[in-house]
C-alpha cells in the first residue's frame, strides 16, 4: 500500500477561516483511502512536535500540501511549520547537507537530500483569477504558479531529493466562489488525481500479483 501524507496548510487568521483548504484536505483523504492508500494528515493550525512532523515525511511515499496563498507566499504558520520540520529532518531522514563538498564547493548545491524515491504534490488557492496569469498585460505577466510564486517552494522539495507530481491551482475563491464553481472544480481535482494515482495504484496491485504468485 502506497503510503500518503497530507499537510493542510489553510491556516486560521483574520478573515480566512481555512474552509476551503480543509473541504480540499477531505476530497483528497476521502479519494485515496476509498482507493486503498494509507493516509496520515497534519493541520498546521494544531499543535505539532517537529520530530513527529520528521517521521511523518520519512513515512510517506507522496506528500501532499494544500496552501492558500497570502501575499503571494505561504501563510505564515505553514512557513513556521516547514522551518521546525525541516529543521528536525536535517541528518534525520530529510536532508543531510547541501550536497557540496569542502575540496569543490562551487558545484552539487542541493544535492544532499535523503528523501529521494519519494514524491510530493501542491495544490495552492486564491483570490487571484486564472487570468491573472495567463492574459498579457495582466498582473503575473503570464508566469505560471508554479514558475513564479512557488518556484521557490518546488526547490525546497527538490533540495530534499522528492520528485514532482504535477499539482492544481485554485482561482478566484472569495469574489466568485460560486456553489457552481467549487463543485465544477470538485470534480476537475477529483479527475487530476484519478490521472496522477491510478498508475500508483495500478502498480500496486501488479506488484501485489507478483509476490502472491
Amino acid at each position: 500500500m502506497r503510503k500518503i501524507f497530507i499537510i493542510n496548510g489553510g491556516q486560521h487568521f483574520a478573515h480566512s477561516g481555512g474552509a476551503f483548504n480543509e473541504t480540499l484536505t477531505n476530497w483528497t483523504s476521502a479519494y485515496l483511502q476509498q482507493n486503498n492508500f494509507e493516509v496520515r494528515i497534519t493541520d498546521i493550525n494544531n499543535p505539532f512536535d517537529a520530530f513527529n512532523e520528521a517521521e511523518n515525511f520519512k513515512w510517506a511515499d507522496v506528500v501532499i500540501y494544500h496552501t492558500p496563498i497570502w501575499w503571494f507566499q505561504v501563510p505564515n504558520l505553514f512557513k513556521k511549520y516547514i522551518d521546525e520540520v525541516f529543521t528536525a529532518g536535517h541528518q534525520n531522514g530529510i536532508y543531510a547537507n547541501d550536497g557540496r563538498s569542502r575540496s569543490n564547493p562551487e558545484i552539487n548545491y542541493g544535492t544532499g537530500g535523503l528523501m529521494h524515491g519519494k514524491q510530493y504534490m501542491v495544490t495552492s488557492t486564491w483570490n487571484a483569477p486564472d487570468t491573472a496569469f495567463t492574459l498579457e498585460g495582466e498582473f503575473f505577466d503570464q508566469r505560471s504558479v508554479d514558475d513564479g510564486v512557488l518556484f521557490g517552494f518546488h526547490k525546497m522539495n527538490q533540495f530534499t531529493g522528492m520528485k514532482r507530481i504535477e499539482g492544481f491551482h485554485f482561482h478566484d475563491l472569495e469574489k466568485n466562489a460560486t456553489p457552481e464553481r467549487i463543485e465544477n472544480y470538485r470534480i476537475q481535482y477529483l479527475t487530476h488525481l484519478e490521472n496522477k494515482f491510478q498508475t500508483v495504484n495500478t502498480q500496486n496491485h501488479e506488484d501485489l500479483s507478483h509476490s502472491n504468485a
